[in-house]
């Protein structure tokens, strides 16, 4: 389709649509892995460092083409796009462009100085408006975390990434949070079961004692939480398992095999 995009635009002289395509061809090369063309599509609707002129579309592409360059170690790139969306202002053009020049600043940032930067993009407000680049952010989050050794945080944003990318269907990026969970040496099974895969341990252990029967106090005392920390955890592990209340859990952990139920293998 971005052939053809292409294919229509470059004769006519339709440079808003060959960004369009060149946008296209940089997140297919980012879902294949291929950094490196991920960069020349995302540089070829605007140079690393400059926010062209007349050409909005450069404003959406800020992300991509800092992770892009980092990824390919043009870090001097990387850092000189980010500071030249930071210093246009666009992230007070909207939520989602916020989202995106506050991941690119944190993207581009030293290790020390890029936690406390993710950390900020992810607490800007409306962020949930925008699931793909959220779960974007997420995924380079979980990515950064691993390589530093902080496994647990790690596996927490990969799976909130994960699971984002598998309610849209985004196949690629599946397909890499997938691959970077399991890096974490979380087992990640493939179908069904991955729901439960992805909680962690201590959501597995609420989940097994709730659907026993327990209250959120009985399971408290057990497991030393407060009744609304295990609140906490229910409510954001019925969606993982498809439910919507505990009156669904024993179903739901029953139909899924028994060894999944377990706490995750490691690999060696």
């Amino acid at each position: 389709m971005a052939d053809e995009m292409t294919g229509w635009a470059t004769p006519r002289g339709v440079a808003l649509v060959q960004c369009y395509a060149a946008h296209v061809r940089a997140l297919a090369a980012f879902g294949e892995g291929d950094v490196g063309a991920a960069y020349q599509h995302a540089a070829a609707v605007s140079p690393a460092g400059v926010l062209a002129s007349h050409n909005p579309h450069a404003m959406w592409l800020v992300l991509d083409l800092t992770e892009a360059a980092a990824r390919t170690k043009r870090h001097r790139e990387a850092t000189a796009h980010a500071a030249a969306a930071r210093q246009a202002g666009i992230a007070a053009i909207s939520p989602r462009l916020a989202l995106l020049v506050a991941a690119a600043a944190a993207v581009a940032a030293p290790a020390g100085r890029d936690v406390e930067l993710f950390e900020e993009a992810l607490s800007l407000p409306d962020t949930q408006r925008w699931p793909f680049d959220l779960a974007r952010v997420h995924l380079i989050y979980g990515e950064r975390l691993r390589r530093s050794k902080a496994t647990t945080e790690s596996r927490r944003h990969l799976t909130q990434a994960l699971e984002t990318f598998q309610r849209l269907g985004a196949d690629p990026w599946v397909e890499r949070a997938t691959a970077e969970l399991r890096a974490t040496g979380l087992a990640v099974p493939t179908g069904r079961a991955i729901y439960l895969a992805v909680l962690t341990p201590q959501q597995q252990q609420i989940a097994i004692l709730a659907a026993q029967g327990m209250t959120n106090k009985q399971i408290g005392a057990r497991l030393a939480l407060s009744s609304r920390t295990v609140a906490a955890h229910l409510y954001q592990l019925f969606p993982k398992l498809g439910i919507t209340s505990r009156a669904g859990l024993r179903d739901a952990l029953t139909k899924l095999p028994t060894k999944e139920v377990d706490e995750p293998r490691q690999y060696e």
